[in-house]
């Protein structure tokens, strides 16, 4: 997806692009284009429809077409690569850092990648086939093998030398890694030591060895953990043996975190957070039709419950008027606590120990917010339909919800993480359920026992 973007500024640009492509002048077009940086670019691509997203991606710097893919979702770059031949192809994507040719590869006809491959040289070949041999979402996949190392049994000038004859560092580095014969990770030297030292001074005497290493199996989450709790630039990855493979820097992790935040926000609905907002019609339906589906199922639910106690609303139609009230405020209150516990689930902060202490609050939270809004309720009905217990009544279903709702809330999630399905994905529907059919349940239920006696 592309990189986060001033929603400000994107809307001006849209705007201005907008109004350009309208009238017809591509010179304006193109000049504005050149100004921007590729994640910028993907962010307007992203915004643009289908038509113009074409005309605009035709004026892109072919210099900057393999940057540009990089930053924009699977669906827009599936369709900017459709318009792409292959030496276009191959022309953008052959001067790509390891980790982000890691990411395109998958999505390249095969004529491409096999063309990529054999105008590699054989190191970096070796590379690309080391970083796609770990799965997605670990470190393995996330780091850039291209790291600069030195020996502990050198001097401050000798790698001064060597940094002068290699030329240019890659991006964000801020460490120099000290490996032994065998390439096991020893620690690292920062830049500003070797800038700020004595010539002679030993690497042997710089060497910090505090920075944590990341395993090359971590989980993606994990890493931005990592690099938030100790606000890292880069990090080294190494494997089992503490043999040093690369790196991950600190603009992959933003990444991960964004795509993190869509995931949580976009999954709630039943979406996929690489939706193209301009997808075709025929792939949007098929793609949001099974969660509302699932939402068609649990609603019909919620009116067999609503249906077993016919009799009693058709007696006291007051209740029938307040039954959205129960479910919907129950609704609201259970997606509260659960968007709280998706978040510590993902930030690792949620687990079995304490688990228990974490309902215990949450009930006591649910309880008195529950005698709170079931109180005002309470008297709103009482007011509005002058009966004392229609009002005891709904005070007391609200109070059952809430409880419900926060039951439901914390422990829901917890076990479909253990049942390996994202809480993200699944959560909103299944306790927006529960909080339905236990609010009609127990609001008709109680009216049922107690104003029909």
């Amino acid at each position: 997806m592309a990189d986060a973007v001033r929603p400000d500024k994107t809307a001006r640009q849209l705007r201005l692009l907008s109004d350009a492509l309208d009238s017809g002048r591509l010179g304006p077009v193109r000049r504005m284009v050149h100004t921007l940086a590729p994640a910028e670019i993907g962010n307007l691509l992203e915004s643009l429809p289908h038509g113009k997203r074409m005309v605009v991606w035709g004026l892109v710097d072919p210099e900057d077409d393999g940057e540009v893919l990089v930053h924009v979702g699977d669906e827009v770059r599936e369709s900017l690569i459709a318009d792409m031949d292959p030496d276009e192809l191959v022309a953008a994507v052959e001067d790509l850092d390891i980790d982000d040719l890691a990411d395109l590869v998958e999505d390249l006809p095969d004529a491409v990648i096999d063309e990529v491959l054999r105008a590699m040289d054989r190191e970096n070949r070796e590379r690309l086939e080391q970083v796609l041999s770990y799965p997605e979402d670990t470190a393995g996949r996330l780091m850039n093998p291209d790291v600069v190392t030195v020996r502990a049994d050198t001097t401050v000038d000798v790698v001064l030398r060597f940094l002068r004859l290699r030329g240019e560092l890659p991006e964000h580095t801020d460490h120099l890694y000290v490996v032994n014969r065998r390439h096991q990770l020893m620690g690292w030297v920062a830049l500003q030591d070797l800038v700020t030292r004595e010539p002679g001074t030993a690497i042997n005497k710089l060497i910090d060895d505090e920075l944590d290493s990341i395993h090359v199996a971590d989980s993606a989450e994990h890493v931005a953990r990592q690099f938030s709790d100790n606000d890292w630039v880069s990090a080294p990855v190494v494997d089992d043996g503490n043999v040093l493979l690369g790196r991950i820097t600190v603009d992959d992790v933003i990444d991960i975190i964004r795509e993190q935040a869509e995931h949580q926000a976009l999954s709630a609905a039943g979406l996929d957070e690489d939706e193209d907002l301009f997808s075709p019609i025929k792939r949007a339906v098929r793609g949001r039709v099974v969660w509302l589906g699932i939402n068609l199922c649990t609603a019909f639910l919620a009116a067999f419950v609503i249906g077993r106690f016919e009799a009693t609303i058709e007696q006291i139609v007051a209740l029938a008027v307040l039954m959205p009230i129960v479910a919907g405020i129950g609704g609201n209150a259970a997606v509260q606590v659960l968007t709280l516990m998706v978040r510590g689930i993902a930030l690792g902060q949620v687990g079995a120990s304490n688990a228990r202490i974490l309902l215990w609050k949450e009930a006591r939270v649910a309880l008195i917010n529950g005698v709170l809004i079931g109180s005002l309720v309470g008297l709103v009905a009482l007011v509005w339909f002058h009966d004392w217990v229609l009002s005891l009544v709904i005070f007391a279903a609200l109070v059952i919800n809430f409880c419900s709702a926060a039951l439901a809330g914390v422990l829901l999630p917890l076990l479909l993480k253990r049942m390996r399905v994202d809480p993200a994905v699944a959560g909103t529907v299944v306790v927006t359920a529960v909080t339905d059919i236990m609010g009609f349940f127990s609001f008709l239920g109680l009216a049922t026992t107690i104003m029909l006696r």
